[in-house]
């Protein structure tokens, strides 16, 4: 399997278990859409439009940027995230995110954007450093694009009900929401009750939760995101923002 761009594993762990990579080949690119199809399908019972092919892969794709973490050990894609920048929105006319959400608020500048979307882990390694690892190879496309803020939606499983919801939005309604100018509307709005009194220390989702540590935002109410069985936030992070544990690495690298 070919690598290419940046190998961030050789640099941070002398054992080498990892590799992190962006995908360059269509064999690597397909085991990305496989891998999300195991996820989002088999496991979580997304109802994707491809159901018949085993793979889950959308218009999108094909201009997007895919970043692998692989297991050097059993020889196994563990991990993918797939990144779209302005670039590639000028060929697909919009980034996902457009689907679910009005940007107007968002896209008003001549900012270099990148969107983060579809990422998933393997069951038998989201109790390890690899969400970690994607996190490390988006960084090193920040830096090497120059990119200003990234973009995406982060999901809340509607699986664990609605006051589970309620109990996260609540929590960003406290203390992550965007000013009034950043905001975004739902073309899908998901309807909640706010009037019951909700726990603070609710468990965000994993996902969520690292992109609210690296300082992102949350930039309006949830779109009910039918296929999936999730309820979508639009999350907004300047690149400045992101953890230096991550930026100071590239650059030290690349000087």
């Amino acid at each position: 399997m070919a690598t290419q761009a940046y190998d961030v594993i050789n640099r941070i762990n002398k054992q080498e278990k990892y590799s992190v990579f962006i995908a360059d080949d269509e064999l690597t690119k397909q085991l990305c859409y496989k891998l999300r199809y195991d996820v989002f399908a088999s496991e979580l019972g997304a109802e994707l439009k491809n159901l018949e092919t085993g793979i889950d892969k959308d218009r999108f794709d094909d201009h997007c940027q895919h970043v692998v973490v692989y297991d050097n050990n059993t020889s196994e894609l563990v991990a993918t995230t797939r990144l779209l920048d302005n670039a590639g929105r000028e060929k697909t006319g919009m980034f996902y995110s457009e689907t679910e959400f009005n940007l107007d608020n968002i896209l008003n500048s001549d900012a270099k954007f990148m969107e983060v979307g579809r990422t998933c882990i393997h069951p038998a390694y989201r109790r390890g450093a690899v969400l970690a690892l994607l996190w490390h190879g988006i960084a090193g496309e920040i830096i090497s694009k120059n990119i200003d803020y990234l973009i995406g939606c982060a999901s809340i499983p509607v699986s664990n009900g609605e006051k589970y919801i309620t109990s996260v939005m609540k929590n960003i309604y406290k203390y992550y929401y965007a000013p009034k100018s950043l905001r975004v509307e739902p073309l899908v709005p998901l309807r909640l009750c706010l009037d019951e009194p909700q726990p603070d220390n609710v468990i965000l989702p994993t996902l969520l939760k690292g992109y609210l540590r690296q300082g992102a935002l949350i930039c309006g109410n949830p779109y009910w995101d039918a296929a999936f069985g999730v309820a979508d936030v639009f999350v907004l992070l300047e690149s400045s923002q992101i953890s230096n544990r991550y930026t100071k690495h590239f650059i030290n690298n690349k000087v």
